[in-house]
């Protein structure tokens, strides 16, 4: 047995509560997965193919940057795969795809032509492929892809609209150290491709019709609005009413159609409030890191302009306009292990990001988590191209669950179904690791659009 296969394998013996699909899939999150030839489809830029293709909707999520990726830069890879079967007998899973050309796993065709999962050389799993959703075949008026400015992720389940592709936390000196959003629109317009830094409003209803008439299944449950940080202003506008304005317009075009969530700073609470009356019903001021020392390195601006301890205080604040359970701030987990300044020890990262999620979900606020992809331009990416260890990710994992469940709460609104061969949420495996809904509190379930739109 080698390497990685009797890593993967002690873990799924030592954590034999934690789904083995979480275990594989957290391995494929912090350390990407390789494309052989015969797994890449013809998709260029243009939506044209049978298979969806990787948008690049925010970051790069790759552990090279474009012109190193080769054929998987020219021939994309698709958006994201879905395992199933193999000697784990694996329920379906859903996994964002992160390219690493050097990663022990591998998707290619096997003998008989089907794709599978390869680990060191053995095949693991069954892969499935997204298809061309036939609005991304469609073009707005001015000729631009719905899949450029509508890209939809979580198997169809999310629209993300990233209409602000860059930050205003700009340099070294401000730039979360983590982040590659900045690059990533470099490379896109380096490479030529189409690449909207701020998307206008009326493109976005455009694609948003589009999706609206094709998606007749209703697979499209929810829309983010995100993009970068605006520390002063956009057309003319503050970061609640920017991003707002496209919040309020989808409203008063498509009036319930999905559930509205909204990425931005923690911003005062008249701004949030803001955000709630322009028609966002989730708000996600992500806190990124929890121990005070790491945030103040690695979110240089956000520590600058707001500061960690009213970034939190803005976080509960919120709770009162929104809701403790819409309330849903992200952490990228795994930067709390990254050299020089990061945890040693995995006992130590996770007794700290155990502390902040007690203090979140002590205030009935559930966070969640985005796996860390060690982009190669980003400076923790550089120091640490393999991320933190596996056995960190399993570890939160199990402790993301038992904190949840000590504090009575549930899986959060807006994520689609939890549990193990369900979950579509596919950046990490916060919710494939949940119980099922029907085996939560009834709380659990996915909350009705008309639910969230009531309660707020």
């Amino acid at each position: 047995m080698t390497g990685r296969t009797h890593l993967i394998e002690s873990l799924m013996e030592r954590f034999p509560h934690i789904p083995r699909e979480a275990v594989i899939k957290e391995d494929l999150l912090r350390g990407g997965m390789a494309f052989d030839d015969s797994a890449l489809s013809d998709t260029t830029n243009e939506a044209t193919g049978g298979i969806k293709p990787k948008s690049y909707f925010i970051f790069s999520f790759d552990h090279r940057t474009l012109p190193e990726l080769g054929a998987a830069a020219l021939r994309r890879p698709p958006e994201e795969i879905v395992l199933t079967g193999g000697p784990y007998e694996l329920r379906r899973t859903v996994v964002s795809v992160r390219v690493n050309p050097a990663s022990p796993y591998r998707v290619q065709a096997g003998p008989d032509g089907s794709l599978g999962l390869y680990l060191d050389g053995r095949r693991i799993s069954d892969v499935g492929l997204p298809p061309m959703p036939d609005y991304y075949r469609e073009t707005l008026p001015n000729g631009k892809s719905v899949m450029e400015v509508a890209p939809t992720i979580q198997w169809g389940y999310l629209v993300y609209l990233t209409v602000f592709r860059v930050c205003q936390y700009f340099g070294a000196k401000e730039e979360c150290q983590y982040c590659d959003i900045n690059h990533n629109w470099r490379q896109h317009k380096a490479a030529g491709r189409p690449y909207t830094g701020v998307k206008p409003v009326e493109e976005v209803l455009e694609a948003l019709e589009i999706i609206d008439r094709y998606d007749t299944v209703r697979a499209s449950q929810a829309y983010t609005l995100t993009g970068g940080a605006i520390t002063s202003k956009v057309a003319g506008l503050g970061e609640a009413d920017f991003y707002g304005r496209y919040a309020q317009a989808i409203e008063e075009r498509f009036p319930g159609r999905w559930i509205g969530k909204v990425v931005a700073q923690a911003l005062p609470k008249a701004d949030v409030q803001r955000f709630h009356d322009y028609g966002i019903r989730i708000y996600h001021p992500n806190f990124e890191v929890w121990d005070e020392r790491l945030f103040q390195l690695y979110c240089p601006g956000k520590e600058r302009y707001v500061g960690r301890d009213e970034w939190h205080r803005r976080i509960l604040d919120s709770a009162d306009v929104f809701g403790a359970r819409n309330v849903i701030p992200n952490f990228v987990a795994g930067v709390e292990m990254a050299t020089p300044d990061g945890f040693a020890t995995v006992d130590e990262a996770i007794a700290s990001t155990a502390e902040g999620l007690r203090f979140f979900m002590s205030h009935g606020i559930v966070p969640r988590f985005t796996t860390w992809c060690p982009e190669p331009t980003t400076p923790l990416g550089k120091l640490n191209p393999q991320g933190a260890p596996l056995e960190y990710h399993v570890r939160l994992l199990e402790v993301y669950r038992a904190t949840l469940e000590e504090y009575g709460l549930a899986s959060p609104p807006g994520y689609g179904p939890p549990g193990p061969g369900q979950a579509v949420f596919s950046v990490s495996s916060f919710m494939d690791s949940l119980p099922a809904a029907d085996e939560q509190t009834p709380t659990a379930e996915e909350t009705p659009l008309s639910a969230v739109r009531r309660d707020g």
